[in-house]
């Protein structure tokens, strides 16, 4: 995700009856012992691309158009070799509790996991998350989104770092005896890998320069 601001938990609670507080969105109330996953479809006007980490909302800033290519670009690679039975995903959340509701870049999911209706996604149906790391939220896109994913149990995971303006894709796969992930390889130029699926990915594309 991009650059991001959180709504933690307040002590005491703030109360959105209180009449100064009328024209204020009521996200900015958290409950006692903070938000949950559900709350995420009933809060009112919330910001769009809102993930909820340990019970905490967290907002997306304006991404930067090199970002933007980026995903752009590893989703339409990830789309070209895709087989029926999978779906790619561009910033859908996925529950992986009751107080955490990320939203990666990408996922891949079984076709079948997908209806037009829903807002969310279970972990043991993804198979593949995607986080690229902005400058603004590197610790959460590179040590808690992983670690949580993890967890949950989703098998395959790439962090993609930005390298002298260049994309750089770190791969893992998740060792079950220790319940985190373990590194497959790291992408210069080309990425070509055959788990989930067979993927190649030229990240020298041209298209993200212009």
């Amino acid at each position: 995700m991009g650059a991001t601001m959180t709504v933690a938990p307040t002590d005491p609670p703030a109360s959105p009856d209180d009449p100064e507080c009328a024209e204020i969105p009521a996200w900015l109330f958290p409950p006692e012992g903070g938000w949950t996953a559900e709350h995420l479809d009933h809060l009112p006007n919330l910001p769009r691309h809102t993930e909820l980490l340990d019970g905490s909302l967290v907002f997306m800033s304006p991404q930067r158009i090199v970002r933007m290519r980026v995903i752009n670009l590893l989703m339409s690679s990830l789309m070209a070799t895709c087989p029926d039975e999978l779906a790619v995903l561009r910033e859908m959340t996925v529950t992986l509790g009751k107080r955490d509701r990320p939203e990666p870049d990408l996922m891949v999911v079984p076709a079948e996991a997908v209806d037009d209706e829903q807002t969310t996604l279970q972990p043991e149906d993804v198979q593949l998350t995607v986080e690229v790391v902005s400058p603004e939220s590197d610790v959460r896109d590179r040590e808690v989104k992983p670690r949580k994913y993890a967890a949950a149990g989703i098998r395959y995971f790439w962090g993609v770092e930005n390298e002298g303006g260049e994309p750089v894709v770190h791969t893992f796969e998740l060792d079950e005896a220790i319940g985190a992930y373990a590194p497959t390889g790291v992408h210069r130029g080309k990425l070509e890998i055959e788990l989930p699926y067979p993927i190649e990915v030229d990240l020298t594309d041209r298209r993200l320069h212009r």
